[in-house]
């Protein structure tokens, strides 16, 4: 058998088939149910409240077990998908919130509630740092940002579904169910992912030649059974790299991918839980009753799949590097205008727009940058690392908006998210790394020498 299988280039070459939107759809029905458990809490909550199973106090301490398993689960993914591959790290953390959601739908206590939402967390916290890693290994460089795009946009939708399937089921069953619905959803998600292979990238690092031959092999019979006689491979490579341990993500010509990832998630978290999660109280502080205030938050919302939409548009054309840039200058320059906004029109398109924006640089940062920016031997790794800094952002960031507005209102919320923003732009324009049309192992310093890596960011290697 050759021993180069050369998987990332035959995959590359294939057509968009069948067999890629069975791979987006398992791994974004995960990822939704993930988003779709996350934004349960916040109706769960005031339901559990008024039925008098908690208090406020102890929603906090639901809310923040919840996310300090989330902060746990990402980095716990990343070492489990590189060591041990793609498929068992998403179905270890797809059963464990699936059974934990399910076994949280009978607490008898609160604090029960607490000890499972922890664990639910860790579940949580893995899913989407696996599905951005393992769906951007098969799609090919040309469609790659668009594909990442619809995994976003259904990830983006978790909101919007677990509000409207609340909306139904809590006043007419109980919030109980909301859990039950969650965890019978992600066992058969679980379920129907056995039959999605494991990336033949992953297994062609490990050397494990054999099966990423005999995956890569079927994966090319399905897609020519449709589209048929397959175009030949352009390249020859060998993808097996020694075992890297963790301190590889900072050495020299990985250190600066690997600050650049954290600060793109600490970005996304601040923006989104620094300012669009605290839409409804804003509105409310600032004299407007809470029919109203949920009213604009509702319209505003809609940014969220409009920004997956965007970015589907713009993620092969712009690039993920450039189109970061431009968004995060736009929501810089949107969050002043929005600040002096006072007719009510004004402050809803003004708004609208403003998330949109944000939500862009969810969909191009999380989902296509930052897992891009890693070679395979450490992808999982890498985009785990970032998400634990993002987690850690979130938990933070949620006390500095409170001082932040106490002290100068809407505007000094913005100027935090500006200056994160700001940050990020630096650290992309300096980093000058973009795997926009081009191979994920091309960007890689593990698979290219020196010159080729200095003529590929510099835009002379070939797509």
């Amino acid at each position: 058998m050759n021993q180069n299988v050369s998987a990332g280039a035959r995959l590359d070459r294939l057509p968009m088939a069948r067999f890629h939107w069975k791979i987006l759809g398992l791994t974004g029905a995960g990822a939704a149910l993930d988003a779709f458990d996350v934004y349960l809490a916040a109706g769960v909550s005031a339901a559990m409240v008024k039925q008098g199973f908690s208090t406020l106090q102890l929603n906090g301490i639901f809310v923040s077990a919840g996310f300090f398993g989330m902060l746990i689960g990402a980095g716990f993914s990343g070492y489990l998908g590189d060591r041990f591959g793609r498929r068992s790290s998403y179905q270890i953390n797809l059963a464990l919130f699936g059974l934990t959601s399910i076994a949280a739908a009978f607490a008898p206590s609160i604090y029960w509630l607490i000890g499972l939402r922890f664990v639910m967390g860790i579940g949580l916290g893995a899913e989407l740092v696996v599905a951005a890693g393992t769906l951007c290994e098969f799609i090919p460089p040309a469609h790659r940002g668009r594909w990442t795009a619809l995994l976003a946009l259904m990830i983006n939708s978790g909101l919007l579904i677990a509000t409207s399937v609340g909306y139904v089921v809590i006043p007419a069953l109980g919030w109980r169910w909301m859990f039950g619905i969650a965890g019978i959803g992600a066992v058969i998600v679980w379920v129907l992912r056995h039959s999605m292979p494991e990336s033949p990238r992953w297994l062609e690092s490990v050397g494990r030649l054999k099966e990423a031959e005999e995956t890569v092999s079927a994966i090319e019979r399905e897609v020519e059974a449709q589209h048929g006689a397959l175009p030949p491979c352009s390249r020859t490579q060998n993808l097996e790299v020694p075992a890297q341990p963790f301190r590889a993500l900072l050495r020299r010509g990985m250190i600066g991918r690997t600050v650049t990832a954290a600060i793109t998630v600490v970005a996304v978290n601040v923006a989104v839980y620094g300012f669009v999660a605290w839409l409804p109280t804003f509105f409310v502080k600032e004299g407007r009753d809470v029919v109203t205030s949920l009213g604009f938050t509702m319209l505003m919302s809609f940014g969220a799949p409009a920004g997956a939409l965007l970015g589907f548009f713009c993620a092969d054309r712009m690039g993920r590097a450039k189109g970061l840039v431009a968004f995060s200058l736009a929501t810089i320059v949107l969050g002043f205008v929005y600040s002096h906004m006072v007719a009510n029109a004004a402050i809803a398109c003004v708004g609208f727009t403003l998330v949109t924006c944000i939500y862009v640089i969810v969909t191009l940062g999380l989902f296509s940058y930052v897992p891009e920016l890693f070679p395979t031997s450490l992808r999982l790794r890498g985009t785990g690392t970032a998400g634990v800094c993002g987690r850690l952002a979130s938990i933070f960031t949620s006390y500095g908006a409170v001082l932040l507005y106490a002290q100068f209102g809407v505007l000094g919320v913005l100027v935090m998210v500006s200056g994160v923003l700001l940050l990020l732009v630096i650290a992309i324009l300096t980093l000058g790394v973009d795997a926009n049309q081009y191979s994920l192992e091309a960007v890689s310093p593990d698979s290219v020498i020196d010159d080729e890596l200095f003529a590929l960011q510099n835009g002379d290697v070939a797509r």
